[in-house]
């Protein structure tokens, strides 16, 4: 019997297709349109063909963009906190009219797939930066985006019959039907899915073993896809979790598969967000620690924590595990946090990632409490690489 939780909304999308299935399409109609998408498009398109986005079969209709933006809900009442959209600018846009069958390729003409259009739209940026991210300033990099975007969004189902091409990682992408099949054969039932843009430390490390000690199997999802120039260079951040995975975590009660999804940056909303994509991989538990998804001070320390509340329990099936800030404790001698250290904060150890990543490219280990040497070094060269 199949014990793994539900994909969000009850089924797992599959939009992706051979191209034969849409031969009438491609081959029946010698001027259809065309439209190149970026990286990141193309990226988005993916993961919703492999249902990583479930429910979403394409890019968001204005009802449900509108919905999202405004009240963190599909048209058809299930709870989605991104809005997933793809703009084009209004000279692009007067190409295309709802019905048409656009051929969606990369800007070096190969064709991955067909959106189906559906429906055109304008929208207003400013009100979805404020209500998205809880600004409208452009130093936000999730606002910065958005503002780049098209002034025209396209919606509608969409088919992929060409994976995106990846040179790193390929033996840890994995489609979500593919960790599920692996949770399965671990024979995990309580899987606790954690998510991370960063290399891994002593905290996450402790919050991670705290989870296990309730859960069968951990599934590790850092994310691969586009983030801040400034964040450790991804290749290396994999490694640093390979090195733990190998030598600190009981194999048989790990797994890792990238998350391939650019960072929003948007705080509690992409929490939620994060926390149902790993419920489409099959993941039943999700931690949220301090600032999820955060950036700067736009957000309060737990706000991440906190939205969960705005839910009701039976609108978001995986369960969130909420940790505070942890730190080292000269006087408890291990890692700790709030609820379980007594002792003052001038006995704690612990340092921002503006500090940690200050040391690493001045090739200094931080301090070996918060951040194993083994980690560390594979961090300082890959700081050296990228500066």
């Amino acid at each position: 019997m199949n014990l793994l939780i539900e994909p969000h909304g009850g089924e797992l999308i599959n939009r992706i297709v051979e191209r034969e299935q849409l031969a009438h399409i491609l081959e029946g109609n010698k001027n259809l349109k065309k439209l190149a998408l970026s990286l990141r498009d193309l990226t988005e398109a993916e993961n919703i063909a492999t249902g990583l986005y479930s429910p979403l079969e394409g890019f968001m209709t204005e009802k449900d963009y509108l919905k999202v933006v405004e009240e963190m809900h599909l048209d058809n009442g299930l709870a989605w906190t991104i809005p997933v959209v793809l703009g084009v600018d209004e000279e692009k846009a007067k190409e295309f009219e709802p019905g048409d069958d656009i051929l969606l390729t990369d800007y070096d003409g190969v064709e991955y797939g067909v959106l189906f259009l559906d429906d055109m739209y304008t929208y207003d940026k400013v009100k979805e930066a404020k209500l998205v991210y809880k600004t409208d300033e452009r130093e936000h990099p999730g606002v910065a985006n958005l503002y780049k975007r098209g002034n025209v969004l396209l919606g509608g189902k969409i088919s992929l019959f060409k994976r995106v091409e990846h040179g790193l990682f390929n033996n840890y992408r994995l489609d979500p039907k593919d960790t599920r099949a692996l949770i399965e054969e671990k024979g995990w039932k309580r899987v606790v899915g954690f998510q991370t843009r960063n290399p891994i430390h002593r905290a996450h490390e402790y919050i991670q073993k705290c989870a296990l000690e309730i859960c069968d199997g951990l599934l590790l999802t850092p994310l691969v896809g586009e983030t801040k120039g400034s964040d450790v260079p991804v290749e290396y951040r994999i490694e640093s979790y390979e090195v733990v995975m190998n030598r600190i975590y009981p194999q048989d009660r790990t797994g890792l598969s990238v998350f391939p999804a650019a960072m929003r940056y948007a705080g509690p909303r992409e929490a939620v967000f994060h926390a149902l994509c790993r419920q489409n991989m099959g993941c039943s538990y999700f931690i949220v620690g301090r600032d999820h998804a955060g950036v700067g001070d736009y957000y309060g320390t737990y706000d991440s924590q906190e939205i969960f509340h705005e839910f009701a329990f039976c609108e978001i099936g995986i369960e969130p595990l909420c940790f505070e800030h942890a730190f080292y404790c000269k006087k408890c001698g291990s890692m700790a946090t709030a609820k379980t250290c007594p002792h003052d904060s001038e006995h704690h150890i612990s340092l921002s990632g503006t500090k940690v990543r200050s040391l690493l490219s001045a090739g200094k280990r931080p301090p070996e409490e918060l951040t194993r040497p083994e980690v560390a070094d594979v961090l300082i060269r890959g700081m050296a690489k990228s500066s």
